[in-house]
């Protein structure tokens, strides 16, 4: 099978606001009143443990059925802490991200514990946000558009 791409684009409306573009969905990402935000959408990080969620809710259900037993839905907790301290720019001795992420699954179904315990090994080991929340992902920074040079003189 080949890889597959997924692609989104995104516009800032405001210092705090994003409008995503994902296939025919739009996402707004903004902070909360707290954070300087406008309060009209979850911010990046509440995103991530969104994206999380939602992949472990597939990879549940799609292992389940690879499994044969009836998995009828499952309630997902999610929480993680991180300081704010680098992305504000005041500390640089913490990463900037999730210092852990705790995940509780609460599968609605019939099967014995140790079937589960196989179930959720598989949903850790194949879950693509999971993977890319575990392992470091190559990023590539690119600017794009025009830029102004500034000359100066030497005398």
């Amino acid at each position: 099978m080949e890889d597959l791409k997924f692609r989104v684009q995104a516009h800032s409306e405001n210092p705090t606001k994003t409008v995503v573009k994902a296939r025919n969905f739009e996402i707004v990402i903004d902070e909360p009143e707290s954070l300087g935000g406008t309060n009209e959408g979850a911010n990046p990080v509440e995103f991530v443990l969104a994206a999380f969620c939602g992949c472990i809710n597939v990879m549940g259900h799609v292992i389940a059925k690879e499994m044969k037993f009836e998995l009828r839905g499952m309630k997902i907790k999610m929480c993680g802490n991180l300081n704010p301290q680098r992305l504000f720019g005041s500390s640089f001795k913490e990463r900037a991200g999730y210092k852990g992420i705790d995940v509780s699954i609460e599968p609605d179904c019939n099967v014995p514990l140790e079937v589960l315990e196989e179930w959720l090994a598989k949903i850790e080991d194949r879950c693509p946000v999971s993977d890319n929340l575990t392992n470091k992902t190559p990023i590539n920074l690119l600017l794009k558009g025009k830029f102004h040079s500034i000359e100066q003189t030497v005398m």
